[in-house]
């Protein structure tokens, strides 16, 4: 998994979203296609039936083509970048900031046309989702059957309510899901020879580029992706989270931690041990879960570190958008950094 929120936790111990009453009554209301909301995406839509393979190697089907589409926000944003629109009626994960704001990770979302059935870890409004009148949901999926931001607590209501597709996020190279989801949108009816998609693909193409290049010109230097919490420094492994498993392809040399916690993804560290690594440039979560720059400041271990001394910090989306358009910066903005990082660890 990516950096964990505020503490280390099981993909498969997700937070439950609280009760869901009435949702017996809700999934009668479910069956039905009446009503307002996305019927100009059903005119525009392929024709069914509708089948698709997930990542969980499950036939997903449907008699039509789904319109009522509900993901993870970054899931949904991912779609968005290859296509699909008013599709999308409903999210779930960090979607809006305490200003009203969009959250980086919806991308391009209009997040003001969509229910928000949940905007942080652990909240999934059952009723809300009934309500959406889904035909399906679509999240990643870190860890073997485990739907990223779906409670376990109320994860089989949910399940009753629409067929589900899970792409793997984990343990694969960043361009295996990004190549899955832009599968998936063709078949709900995104165009995938758009001049949007296009164009976003050969961006992603030339960042790759750029970034082997600078990794290759790096003369040896490390990269560190990391996360602060008030209590724990996370070192995350780049042979198991999918962005960094590609940079490192790509030719990125990361420390690797030797004493992982469980799930592989990350090593947790006392404040005291923040040091254990040596390392050139950081690759610090950037997510509002995780402690920033300004915040680390007050913790002695962070200024006694060479890369944070030496100012070569760089900004990570540690749960990246699965798209062309979302990776391209990723890459341009790593590439940037290590050509501009020197050696000081």
């Amino acid at each position: 998994m990516p950096m964990p929120r505020t503490a280390p936790f099981s993909r498969r111990g997700l937070l439950a979203a609280g009760g869901a009453t009435a949702v017996g009554a809700l999934l009668a209301a479910c069956g039905s296609n009446g009503g307002s909301g996305s019927g100009e995406a059903k005119a525009s839509a392929p024709a069914g039936p509708w089948t698709f393979t997930d990542d969980r190697r499950k036939d997903v089907t449907a008699k039509t083509v789904p319109t009522r589409v509900v993901a993870f926000t970054g899931t949904a944003a991912a779609l968005v970048d290859f296509g699909l629109d008013r599709q999308i009626v409903g999210v779930f994960g960090e979607t809006k900031g305490a200003d009203g704001k969009p959250d980086p990770q919806a991308g391009d979302l209009n997040v003001d046309k969509v229910e928000i059935l949940g905007n942080a870890w652990g909240e999934f409004s059952v009723e809300k989702y009934a309500a959406v009148r889904p035909e399906l949901l679509v999240t990643h999926m870190y860890e073997p059957d485990a739907l990223w931001y779906v409670p376990d607590e109320s994860k089989d209501k949910i399940l009753q309510l629409a067929p589900s597709v899970a792409i793997s996020t984990g343990r694969v190279p960043l361009t295996q899901p990004i190549e899955r989801y832009a599968k998936l949108a063709e078949s709900l009816g995104a165009d995938p020879r758009a001049k949007k998609v296009t164009d976003a693909k050969a961006r992603f193409e030339a960042a790759a580029e750029q970034l082997r290049q600078a990794a290759k010109a790096a003369g040896g230097i490390r990269v560190m992706a990391c996360s602060g919490s008030a209590d724990l420094f996370y070192v995350s492994n780049p042979k198991v989270a999918t962005d960094l498993l590609y940079f490192a392809e790509l030719g990125v040399q990361f420390v690797m931690p030797d004493k992982l916690d469980a799930g592989d993804y990350f090593e947790s560290l006392s404040w005291e041990n923040a040091g254990k690594y040596g390392a050139d440039l950081l690759l610090l979560d950037k997510r509002s879960t995780a402690l920033q720059p300004k915040d680390l400041a007050a913790k002695p271990a962070w200024g006694q570190l060479a890369a944070v001394k030496a100012g070569q910090i760089t900004p990570w989306d540690a749960v990246p958008r699965f798209s062309y358009a979302g990776a391209a910066p990723l890459l341009e903005n790593l590439a940037k950094a290590v050509q501009g990082a020197k050696k000081v660890s």
